[in-house]
């Protein structure tokens, strides 16, 4: 999971780089928005299989421990992600 995450987070960050040379290139606007719409939903994946892997793994040990407040932090953590 961890790998794929830093994968994923390396061609974003290829790509925002790619963004900036389009900039200083004056390419044209639409073709720079199209760009950044792409990479915003790169990063929506990256977050996605994150709360995934989250929810799976640290919320189901926190409940399984008795902690029944990570189960508000993770409504706040998704009010966070709907937000975007």
């Amino acid at each position: 999971m961890k790998k794929n995450l830093v994968t994923r987070l390396n061609r974003i960050e290829g790509q925002i780089r790619g963004i900036k040379g389009l900039i200083e290139k004056d390419t044209y606007c639409d073709d720079v928005i199209t760009q950044i719409s792409a990479t915003q939903a790169a990063l929506n994946s990256v977050a996605k299989l994150l709360l995934e892997g989250h929810m799976k793994t640290c919320i189901v040990e926190r409940i399984q421990e008795g902690d029944q407040e990570v189960v508000d932090e993770l409504l706040v953590t998704i009010q966070k992600l709907m937000k975007k």
